[in-house]
């Protein structure tokens, strides 16, 4: 039975693999541009794009962190007030 769940397990991600492994549509627009440049511009645009792309997820994980740690700091502040 374990076997089987492996199989089925692999055999789903290898799907999933060969359906969604095609690329982002910024990477490839920038593939296909850069091919019509020299390929000084073409290493140097798909950097920035992945660049970009990496970014957001570390730009939306600092700002609710920073969110949080205002509403703690916050309520530290306010607790420090009324005990004084």
């Amino acid at each position: 039975m374990k076997l089987r769940t492996f199989f089925l397990i692999m055999i789903a991600l290898f799907v999933v693999d060969l359906t969604f492994g095609q690329g982002c549509s910024q990477c490839k627009l920038i593939a296909e541009q850069g091919s019509e440049l020299g390929e000084d511009a073409f290493g140097s645009n798909i950097n920035s794009g992945i660049m970009y792309l990496m970014a957001m997820p570390y730009f939306i994980v600092l700002t609710v962190l920073l969110i949080v740690y205002r509403k703690q700091v916050g309520a530290k502040i306010k607790g420090m007030v009324s005990k004084g």
